[in-house]
C-alpha cells in the first residue's frame, strides 16, 4: 500500500455492493470491521433499484456521515463505472451508475466491478496478503473474477478483466446469459444448478457438487498456466455451501488441467473475507482511488 492510501485510508468509507440478487450498503472503517449496514433485494425492486440503493444510502449516511464511497457492482461496464450493464440486472443496461451516484452524493464516488473489488480486498485484508500474483473468484448466483499479477489488479483494455465465469468449460453446454454457449456460470453458477436441476443450489446432490467444483477447478488451471500463478481464492454461497469437498475436488481439477512446472504448488483455498467481503472490496475501491 503506497503512503497516499494510507492517507486515504484513516477516513471511513461508504462502501456499496451491488450484486445479482441483493445490494448492501455498510460503513467500512480503516482497520476493516464494518459498522452501521442495510441490504436490499435485488428482486424486489425490479422498476426503482436505484432510488432503493439511494434511499438505503440516503439512511446510512445520516446515521453515520461518510465522505468518501466506493462501489462493487457486477459487470461488465465502462469506464470506471460510468456506465454498468450487469447480465443478472436486466433493467440496468448501460445504466449511468457513477453520474447518478455523484449528483445525488458528490464528487467522490468509485466504481469498480464487484469480483474485481473483492480481489483487491482479499490483498488487503484476506488470505493473500503475501501473495504478489493470484487469482480471486466468486462462485455464488454468478461465477466472477479478479486477477492480480505482480501485485497489480489487471484490467485489460476496458477495465473488464478477471470475468472468470465467461471461461467456456464445456463445449456447445448450457447458454450462458451473456450468449455464449458453455461458460463456467452457465454450468457451475448458482441459477445455472437451479436450471440444470430443478433445485436450488444449497440442495444439490453429490454429483451436481462433485461436478460443479470440477469445473471450476478445470477453469482455474487453465487461468494459471497461462498467466503464472499459484494461489486461488475463493467466496461465494455455491463454493463455501459446498464446504470442504468442493475445494478438495476443484484442487485435483485444477492440477489434471495445470500440468506445467511452474503451477505445481498450485492451490485453491477459500477467502480469507468471510461474509463482509464485498463490502471491504468496495471500501478498499474508495481508498485506493486517491492514490491513482
Amino acid at each position: 500500500m503506497t503512503p497516499s492510501e494510507d492517507a486515504r485510508r484513516a477516513s471511513s468509507c461508504v462502501a456499496l455492493d451491488i450484486g445479482a440478487t441483493k445490494v448492501e450498503v455498510g460503513v467500512v472503517h480503516p482497520n476493516g470491521e464494518v459498522g452501521i449496514r442495510g441490504r436490499i433485494a435485488v428482486a424486489d425492486h425490479p422498476d426503482d433499484l436505484f432510488e432503493a440503493i439511494a434511499s438505503l444510502m440516503d439512511d446510512i449516511i445520516a446515521r453515520e456521515p461518510v465522505g468518501i464511497v466506493g462501489v462493487g457492482c457486477a459487470g461488465p461496464m465502462s469506464d470506471n463505472g460510468e456506465r454498468v450493464s450487469p447480465l443478472n440486472i436486466v433493467a440496468w443496461r448501460d445504466f449511468p451508475l457513477r453520474d447518478r451516484l455523484r449528483e445525488r452524493f458528490g464528487g467522490d464516488v468509485h466504481i469498480e466491478g464487484d469480483a474485481r473489488a473483492l480481489a483487491l480486498a482479499e490483498g488487503y485484508f484476506g488470505a493473500a496478503k503475501c501473495d504478489r500474483s493470484y487469482l480471486s473468484m466468486v462462485v455464488s448466483t454468478g461465477v466472477g473474477g479478479g486477477i492480480v499479477l505482480d501485485g497489480r489488479l489487471l484490467n485489460g483494455d476496458t477495465g473488464n478483466a478477471g470475468h472468470i465465469g465467461h471461461l467456456v468449460v464445456v463445449p456447445n453446454g448450457a447458454m450462458c446469459s451473456c450468449g455464449a454457449h458453455g461458460c463456467l456460470e452457465a454450468e457451475a453458477s448458482g441459477w445455472s444448478i437451479e436450471a440444470r436441476t430443478g433445485r436450488p443450489a444449497n440442495e444439490a446432490d453429490h454429483a451436481t457438487r462433485e461436478r460443479t467444483a470440477d469445473l471450476v477447478g478445470r477453469a482455474v488451471g487453465t487461468l494459471a498456466s497461462v498467466l503464472d500463478f499459484t494461489r486461488c481464492y475463493i467466496a461465494g454461497s455455491v463454493a463455501l455451501g459446498f464446504g470442504d469437498e468442493f475445494f478438495q475436488v476443484a484442487n485435483k481439477s485444477a492440477r489434471r488441467t495445470s500440468m506445467l512446472s511452474y503451477t505445481r504448488e498450485l492451490e485453491i483455498r477459500p477467502s480469507g473475507l468471510g461474509i463482509d467481503g464485498p463490502l471491504l472490496g468496495a471500501a478498499v475501491v474508495g481508498w485506493r482511488a486517491g492514490a491513482q
